[in-house]
């Protein structure tokens, strides 16, 4: 077809009594061509071309193809899953592509959420661990997630459990501890103000430690320090666990009992969270873990034993028992018994 500038020449040539013959010499063409464009009225059209118009493109089938309905479904029930957790429920349901499949659908067809915006840094190995609790509803009542993370490798340990105080933060550390093989230098306590303060007070909005809880960190060797008021920085030192148990673990799931809930925490923990490759880190939080193992201050002798606080019984020892202080059963005699045997008068 000619162009705009060619019609333009051929109806300008003819307008001058041009031959075609030589029209069709001077354009490059054969008469032929001339003579068509004549017949149809090509001369009439407008100098400027009109853009070419163009259908939808044909869409081309992929693999996900079939499993998008999953995907759509899980989303409108629970929208904020996670690509990686999508990935594994279709590839159970037999699709056979890859990860970034799903993670572009998945960001097609979700929403962006604007995320806050979080100043990193980073501490050396060995020194801090974030400590947090996190609430968790379920169809049997409300339980806890105490929460333990290392600050260079951020090997997580958590564990959920009936009640928040201050036993059972200190009976969820050392289990915490026992897990790493050593305790951080300090531990940073986010959320967790009214359960380490209880029967302490607050001051010009200092921490004011209880302390029993101070002799409890003396016992395993660790400083206590709060988020407030440096809580801009300190949310930067660790990707937020709560908001990752709850997407990654706890979100989309049926779980039947405490023991069920435990015991697949563990097992999400060891086999996807602590071996995941981390987002900020670009390793995996065991690798990782392998330098700052040696880093850790050595685990106490034994369990903390308080003379004040009664503290529930471990659901897992948290250090040999052949290392505990030796319990000796005191046997229970009338005072009259005990008189007659040291040749007292009863």
């Amino acid at each position: 077809m000619f162009g705009s500038d060619k019609r333009v020449l051929l109806r300008h040539y003819l307008e001058q009594g041009m031959s075609k013959a030589a029209i069709a010499r001077q354009l490059g063409v054969s008469r032929r061509t001339v003579y068509y464009w004549i017949k149809t009225g090509q001369l009439n059209r407008g100098e400027k071309e009109e853009p070419a118009q163009y259908g939808p493109r044909r869409s081309v089938r992929s693999k996900l193809d079939p499993y998008k309905a999953i995907i759509d479904a899980r989303l409108a029930e629970y929208p904020k899953l996670t690509a990686t957790r999508l990935f594994r429920e279709v590839r159970k349901a037999g699709y056979p592509g890859a990860y970034g499949q799903v993670k572009r659908y998945v960001r097609q067809v979700r929403p962006r959420v604007v995320q806050e915006p979080v100043q990193r840094f980073e501490t050396p190995p060995g020194h801090q661990g974030q400590v947090d609790f996190a609430d968790f509803r379920l169809p049997w009542g409300k339980r806890y997630a105490l929460i333990v993370v290392l600050g260079y490798s951020r090997l997580l340990w958590f564990r959920y459990y009936e009640r928040k105080t201050m036993p059972v933060v200190m009976r969820g550390l050392e289990a915490s501890f026992t897990y790493f093989g050593g305790v951080p230098g300090e531990l940073l306590f986010d959320q967790m103000k009214a359960v380490i303060v209880r029967d302490g007070r607050e001051e010009g909005g200092r921490l004011i430690e209880n302390r029993e809880f101070v002799r409890f960190s003396r016992h395993w060797g660790f400083r206590v320090r709060a988020c407030r008021p440096y809580r801009a920085q300190t949310k930067g030192k660790v990707e937020r666990p709560v908001r990752y148990i709850r997407e990654s673990f706890f979100y989309g799931r049926d779980f039947v009992s405490d023991t069920d809930l435990n015991a697949r925490a563990r097992k999400w923990r060891d086999e996807e969270a602590n071996v995941r490759n981390h987002g900020t880190l670009k390793e995996r939080p065991v690798d990782r873990f392998e330098r700052e193992r040696e880093t850790l201050t050595p685990l106490a002798t034994w369990p903390y034993h308080s003379t004040v606080v009664p503290l529930p019984k471990p659901s897992a020892t948290p250090v040999p028992a052949t290392n505990w202080p030796r319990m000796v059963d005191v046997e229970r005699r009338p005072l009259t018994e005990y008189a007659r045997l040291t040749g007292g008068v009863s």
